[in-house]
């Protein structure tokens, strides 16, 4: 299903599984041993930090129709493929299946690791950036 515009998105996050405290951003990785959750919706893996992946909103996730599909993400004047592996659940949160955290937002796509570095975006700044995306 190829979406006739790319979508416009107001957030870019970078997902891993601890709080920062002198930072105050939640972060949550796609990689095992962190506190944050579980294996990837998709496939039931976990990812390293160096592949691009992506969760994506309930909606966009659209109930698994883009597992393991890729999208191409465009920002800070940059573009990544990344594949499709989670989804960031904009219905339920605040328990204990979702780390307590709050349902995302309905425009969100979280990004691995690699996918920020692929964006040019320095470390310091990772956490949200306006992009677009488009089925790959």
């Amino acid at each position: 299903m190829r979406p006739s515009s790319p979508r416009r998105v107001r957030r870019l996050r970078f997902r891993q599984c601890f709080h920062q405290e002198d930072e105050g951003r939640w972060l949550h990785r796609f990689e095992a041993g962190g506190d944050g959750g579980g294996p990837s919706e998709c496939d039931g893996q976990y990812h390293d930090d160096n592949t691009p992946v992506v969760a994506l909103s309930t909606g966009w996730y659209n109930g698994e129709s883009r597992c393991l599909k890729n999208i191409r993400i465009n920002g800070n004047g940059l573009s990544v493929v990344a594949m499709v592996v989670d989804e960031c659940d904009s219905t339920e949160g605040c328990d204990a299946d979702h780390d307590y955290q709050p349902p995302c937002p309905n425009n969100i796509v979280d990004a691995s690791k690699v996918v920020w570095k692929a964006l040019g975006v320095s470390e310091d700044n990772w956490g949200g950036l306006d992009i677009t995306w488009s089925d790959a």
